[in-house]
């Protein structure tokens, strides 16, 4: 069973944890990684997980996945297969990106270079995942 933490844990998470170990993981499509993320999450959508987890994760690292909001279930989906290639620190933040820019936490990508700040609420989740 997939293990989730709210925006307050994942605050904490980042405060505790050394950098070493501890890897913030964007599983939406690269694209949408690329206009907005959470600052300091690295890109490895979902349904890439299986073939390029081992190039960006350990199997002892604490890993927080997330996807677009409590709607997507990209997130989940890729917690599940981390958990199921034997990866045991593995945690959903369910509420995903829309949660974190409600908040108005620090975000990344092209939307935050000198642009204005444009909102999507879609989920870019590919497969149907909603």
């Amino acid at each position: 069973m997939v293990k989730t933490i709210n925006r307050d844990d994942l605050l904490i998470i980042n405060l505790v944890s050394s950098k070493k170990g501890f890897k913030l993981v964007d599983v939406l499509d690269k694209e949408h990684y690329e206009k907005e993320h959470i600052k300091g999450a690295i890109s490895l959508p979902w349904n890439d997980i299986e073939r390029e987890a081992g190039t960006v994760l350990r199997k002892d690292d604490l890993i927080v996945v997330y996807c677009a909001s409590f709607e997507c279930q990209a997130s989940t989906k890729a917690a599940e297969k981390l958990l199921s290639m034997g990866y045991k620190n593995v945690l959903d933040y369910k509420g995903g990106l829309k949660d974190y820019k409600e908040a108005k936490l620090p975000l990344e990508g092209s939307l935050h270079k000198g642009a204005s700040m444009t909102t999507a609420n879609t989920c870019s989740c590919s497969s149907g995942l909603l």
